[in-house]
């Protein structure tokens, strides 16, 4: 059984005196005990080190090491919050993070010591965590308990986490997230996978982003189960850990999936402890692959990071839909310009969408929401939730019985021959082809008006570009409309992704058919794919240039 609790503090002391090994990195374990012993004693040197006054907040820039769910436990314990920072951020960047959070206290580690250098910090106290220094500043808390210092009042609407989004465009938002919200989405994770005490999850996402807190330590700490951590991500070293650790859970976003599938195939690959993975963007092919291979269930889910809206698969839901509206969330797809809800998706042979210019629109809840703001940007917060609706940028189309299906952000809509089409809708079906291991569909702008398809296509190891075949792979797809397919082919060894491994679509869609991989390209919808010459792109620009939308290729 879990832990019941309303706040992460009452989570954090309820595994003091659990002296079961609790935390694992590495060759490193510690128990639930050691581990909430840790936490206190932080708590306590937080209260000493943070000026009254000040917003309690701790700055953690850390890969996935055991110093990570220690503050975030000491900071549940004092009443803190903990922003995580994003270590792929630089300069100026990397400094406007850390100070946006008015955090006076940032907790790093001597390899991430480079990127601290030269900038201007001004207020904050730098903790390096593998250091004797660190070490012997914490000396003196060592024997503090759970509650005994805190910065502020400890309940379920105090402030933990600030956690930055991943905007397209645009400075990062940090998202706020209270005890109450956090402690409640482990709690009901714990009991929609009936995540138990001798359970392990595995944590191989960065922890300063809101899946591996929220959707696998919250529900770890909740259910009392302990958590093994991969300091980052790596496909090679996934099986072996999860054999290693005994692991039975783990989360995954983006391009994850694609790169363990990537991984040279075992006669023993199904010989893994693994019950359940849970994430996002790995579809349905890759799921599917990724259960006959691995033996291991994926549910893909949906949940606004900022926790305004969310989708519950059950045991009904159709292939390629997420699931329903969870209960208490007022679900709907809308036209944003008439605000008007879209009408139910039709389906032709094939599971093609035939209406997915009228049926796909953005998904809001029109009903309670747990969306608790942006620390100090009000602009964002008023974007999000509009006229009472909370706006998730995310587009959809449902069912005639009210499942709902992914179909893309907001800004990866395209506008081809006057038709809007979802680039999600398109990847998932290019996703099929043998030879890809990853696929990403962007727009690039017409010579003339609206869009046109562009994909990169990351080939599995040894494949080789075949343009015959792939055009022979496209005409058998029967949900794949003519407007889908892609005018432009960008061939990879690998796909660009986020720190987070999300597909860096900023960059590709900066970058466009100008870019240094072979491109393939389509000169008319009848014409096959050939290579795309220097020639070829002179005359493109032309056709630009000649139209007035040269410049709409810079952005």
């Amino acid at each position: 059984m879990g832990t019941q609790g309303a706040t992460v503090a009452e989570l954090v002391q309820a595994r003091w005196a659990d002296h079961r090994p609790g935390l694992w990195f590495e060759d490193e374990v510690y128990s639930h005990h050691e581990v909430a012993a840790a936490a206190a004693a932080r708590a306590a040197l937080l209260a000493d080190l943070l000026p009254r006054g000040v917003e309690p907040h701790v700055a953690v820039l850390l890969d996935n090491t055991p110093e990570f769910p220690r503050w975030l436990s000491a900071a549940a314990l004092a009443g803190a919050a903990v922003a995580g920072i994003n270590p792929t951020r630089r300069g100026a960047e990397l400094a406007r993070d850390i100070l946006h959070t008015e955090a006076r206290i940032l907790i790093t580690e001597r390899s991430q010591l480079p990127l601290l250098e030269g900038l201007e910090l001004p207020g904050v106290r730098v903790l390096v965590s593998d250091t004797p220094e660190y070490a012997e500043l914490l000396k003196p808390y060592e024997g503090a308990k759970p509650g005994e210092h805190t910065v502020g009042e400890v309940g379920p609407r105090t402030r933990i986490l600030l956690y930055f989004t991943s905007g397209s465009t645009g400075a990062p938002k940090a998202a706020i997230c209270t005890q109450g919200r956090l402690a409640g989405a482990g709690q009901s994770l714990r009991r929609f996978f009936d995540v138990r005490p001798e359970d392990v999850h595995y944590i191989c996402m960065p922890m300063f982003h809101g899946n591996a807190v929220i959707a696998d330590w919250a529900p770890a700490l909740a259910a009392g189960a302990g958590v093994a951590l991969r300091r980052r991500f790596s496909a090679s070293a996934f099986l072996s850990d999860v054999r290693k650790y005994r692991a039975t859970y783990f989360t995954y976003v983006g391009r994850a999936v694609q790169y363990l599938l990537a991984t040279e195939p075992a006669e023993d690959d199904r010989d893994n402890p693994l019950r359940v993975g849970f994430g996002t963007e790995a579809g349905a092919v890759d799921a599917g692959r990724f259960a006959e291979r691995f033996g291991v269930r994926l549910v893909e889910g949906y949940g606004s990071s900022e926790g305004g809206a969310s989708i519950q698969r059950t045991a009904d839901t159709p292939p390629g839909a997420i699931g329903r509206a969870t209960p208490g969330d007022d679900l709907a797809v809308v036209d944003p310009s008439s605000r008007t809800e879209c009408p139910p998706a039709r389906f032709g042979p094939g599971g093609r969408l035939l209406n997915g210019d009228e049926a796909i629109g953005e998904l809001v809840n029109r009903g309670r929401t747990v969306f608790e703001g942006y620390w100090r940007n009000p602009e964002a917060d008023a974007a999000r939730v509009r006229d009472g609706w909370y706006w998730t940028g995310d587009l959809f189309y449902r069912d005639a019985e009210g499942f709902l299906y992914f179909a893309g952000r907001t800004d990866d809509r395209l506008r081809v021959d006057s038709e809007n089409l979802a680039a999600a809708m398109i990847e998932n079906i290019l996703a099929r082809w043998t030879s890809a291991s990853a696929v990403a569909v962007y727009a690039v702008p017409d010579p003339v008006a609206g869009d046109q398809v562009m994909a990169t296509v990351a080939l599995r190891p040894g494949a080789v570009f075949d343009p015959a075949a792939f055009a022979a792979f496209l005409s058998a797809q029967s949900d794949l409309g003519p407007k889908m397919v892609p005018t432009y082919l960008r061939i990879v060894d690998r796909m660009p992704v986020t720190a987070t491994n999300k597909v860096h679509r900023v960059a590709l869609r900066r970058t466009g058919f100008r870019c240094a991989e072979p491109v393939w390209w389509r000169s008319g919808p009848s014409t096959a794919y050939r290579p795309f010459t220097p020639a070829d792109l002179a005359e493109v620009l032309a056709r630009y240039r000649s139209q007035g939308r040269e410049d709409l290729l810079a952005h």
